[in-house]
């Protein structure tokens, strides 16, 4: 009986550390499916800007609820690409309307992971439309094995890691900000 307990308990080790090792890296950190939108975003190293922005808009309860969420997150580098003092402009007080409506501009609701999304772009015809829940929309679609999003100002921006799932949605890593009309 004792050897039993002692494979189950090797067993169940052996199975964590399996199931650990298929939560993927983002920012440096393991993201946990069993986490919400906020709690694994604050762990990402790369998304500390994104961080901060969604405190300012003050949407922190909201990624925390139950969603389910689609999030196009864009990497600290992403926000970087933006004219400077844009990213300091956008997260002063007044302009909290402009930044709650560009990060709403992010998301989309339900959960989407790539296999979602790639048979929205194939029953489109090459191209998904993404209705988001600032009211705006997004498009999709594939270059070679890439997913693009295409915002309403034309800018495009890659999903650098995809399918980062969460217990109350699904985040797709992003290299660009996208932006509304």
């Amino acid at each position: 009986m004792k050897k039993l307990a002692q494979m189950c308990v090797i067993t169940l080790a052996a199975a964590a550390a399996m199931l650990a090792a298929n939560n993927p890296i983002v920012g440096g950190h393991e993201m946990s499916p069993s986490k919400n939108i906020v709690q694994n975003a604050l762990n990402s190293d790369d998304h500390t800007t994104l961080v901060a922005a969604v405190k300012a808009a003050g949407l922190v309860d909201t990624l925390e609820g139950p969603g389910p969420f689609t999030v196009f997150a864009p990497t600290n580098e992403a926000f970087a690409k933006l004219p400077a003092g844009t990213v300091d402009t956008l997260l002063m007080a007044d302009n909290k309307p402009t930044l709650t409506k560009i990060l709403t501009y992010h998301v989309v609701s339900g959960r989407m992971d790539s296999k979602d999304i790639e048979r929205a772009i194939k029953a489109g015809n090459g191209k998904a439309t993404l209705n988001t829940v600032s009211g705006g929309k997004l498009w999709a679609g594939m270059q070679g094995k890439d997913l693009i999003l295409t915002d309403e100002k034309g800018g495009m921006s890659k999903v650098t890691i995809s399918n980062v799932y969460q217990s109350n949605g699904v985040i797709h890593v992003i290299d660009s900000v996208l932006q509304p009309n």
